[in-house]
């Protein structure tokens, strides 16, 4: 098998070790990649460095068909990079397919706010001693970007830190989950196919315990970060005077009132508290319902979650494949026994064969077991009914993260007031908590992050305005 290169300021390299990516339902090698030395490391931060005024000064036209460019090019590959995908992750091949899709998309909508991205003029004579001048707010680039990805999304998570970068003309070095470094080596491939300049971009899949290196190093004065809540924080931590954007955990909540479509929640709730495993920060991971449904609902949900289909992630049917790996399958499992020794009834599922585990339903979860208060990170759902809107909406809030929550209800007055009411980043009416459009804003409140990404959003976050006056103009 092939050692794959990794992406040192644009141009193949290759280090003096190796790694070894395998897949978690059948232990097969996956693919061998190259792990950068710290010389390499040095040279690629460098390179960043040297080249960030240039890529600031870089014509809207440049970015933008790079970013176009790259769009096209996942389109061409799409089933080899979704297959890839699969066999890193883990994920079955359907919700694989789906991400190469989000990820075109994401680089099609950089390259779209690339080309409108562009200065605003104010009128500065609203006073007497302001006449003659005009204000020109334009937006620049915070210097180059240390983009930290996870495993669970391996592409298009990638995709939502580098996208916005190129469109604002920032360089960016990519450290990706070292899972799931393959997907992302791919897309470093498409990117030297561009004409963005050498250094504009580097992909350095380093073990973990090197990324701190590159968090403190002062020539990244920019850190985006998905992951967990507590490396987040602890790079925070490091780096006060940084411009740190943080996406993180969560144990979203959907909430199923009495006027809801119960087959419909039903339906969505079964699934999307299993899809990806349940590796997903917006996977539905606390079910709140009203009272009165509760029979009904809980009935149409346990029907709709054995229909599920779990096993190889490559077979086309299957809906739910195994977790990254051993480890974290055995994780959920210790947590749910947990929450059973504690006096959780399991309706569902509940067992694990290797690092699969199957669809779970549990009720009657104490607060502070773990998956209730924690983020599960595996395809486990927690079910609890309420007698009103006011304790739905307490119960959600009765969180310390806040990414996003859905509500499935009918009444307009109640949509409104859920979105005045919880304390999240993201309110979804009449579906889960899972949905993301690409380019929407998108990050949590509390402790679910900082910042905001959505390909605008996100670029606005790494930048920040400046304004030149002119004076003396006749207006």
């Amino acid at each position: 098998m092939d050692v794959r290169t990794f992406w040192l300021a644009g141009r193949p390299a290759k280090g003096d070790t190796e790694l070894t990516v395998t897949n978690s339902h059948d232990g097969r090698v996956v693919g061998i990649y190259s792990v950068p030395t710290e010389a390499q490391v040095e040279e690629a931060i460098a390179a960043a460095a040297a080249v960030q005024k240039e890529a600031a000064a870089l014509p809207v036209h440049v970015r933008a068909e790079a970013l176009a460019h790259v769009a096209k090019r996942l389109a061409e590959r799409a089933e080899e990079i979704a297959q890839l995908i699969t066999g890193e992750n883990g994920k079955p091949i359907f919700w694989a397919r789906g991400e190469v899709n989000r990820a075109i998309s994401t680089f099609r909508f950089a390259a779209e706010e690339t080309r409108r991205w562009s200065g605003d003029v104010q009128r500065l004579d609203t006073e007497p001693a302001a006449t003659g001048r005009l204000g020109y707010v334009t937006r620049q680039p915070r210097g180059s970007v240390l983009a930290i990805t996870p495993f669970n999304f391996p592409l298009n998570l990638v995709a939502h830190k580098v996208a916005p970068a190129i469109a604002v003309g920032a360089p960016v070095i990519v450290k990706p989950a070292p899972a799931t470094p393959l997907s992302s080596l791919v897309l470093g491939e498409i990117l030297a196919e561009t004409d963005l300049p050498a250094g504009m971009f580097s992909v350095l899949p380093v073990e973990n315990e090197r990324a701190a290196a590159l968090v403190q190093d002062p020539r990244l004065p920019v850190v985006s970060f998905t992951g967990s809540g507590p490396v987040g924080f602890a790079i925070m931590d490091q780096v006060p005077r940084k411009h740190v954007t943080l996406e993180l955990g969560g144990n979203a909540a959907a909430v199923v009132l009495a006027d809801a479509d119960l087959d419909w929640a039903a339906s969505r709730v079964a699934l999307f508290s299993n899809y990806q495993a349940g590796q997903s920060c917006i996977a539905v991971q606390r079910v709140i319902v009203e009272e009165s449904v509760r029979e009904a609902f809980e009935e149409k949900l346990l029907a709709a979650v054995s229909t599920l289909v779990t096993g190889d992630p490559l077979d086309e049917k299957t809906q739910v494949g195994p977790l990254v790996s051993l480890a974290a399958a055995e994780r959920v499992s210790a947590w749910v026994d947990e929450a059973v020794a504690a006096g959780a009834r399991v309706l569902a599922g509940g067992t694990r064969d290797g690092a699969t585990v199957t669809p779970t339903v549990l009720t009657d979860v104490a607060e502070d077991s773990k998956v209730s208060c924690e983020e599960v990170f595996g395809p486990v759902m927690i079910l609890k009914s309420v007698a009103s809107v006011d304790e739905a909406f307490a119960e959600v809030n009765n969180s310390r993260f806040g990414l996003q929550a859905g509500v499935f209800t009918r009444s307009l007055d109640t949509a409104f007031r859920a979105n005045r009411e919880l304390e999240v980043g993201g309110v979804i009416i009449g579906d889960v908590p899972s949905y993301r459009a690409d380019q929407m804003p998108y990050g949590g409140v509390k402790e679910s992050g900082v910042g905001r990404e959505g390909v605008r959003s996100a670029m606005e976050d790494l930048t920040y305005e400046k304004v030149m006056v002119l004076t003396g103009l006749s207006l």
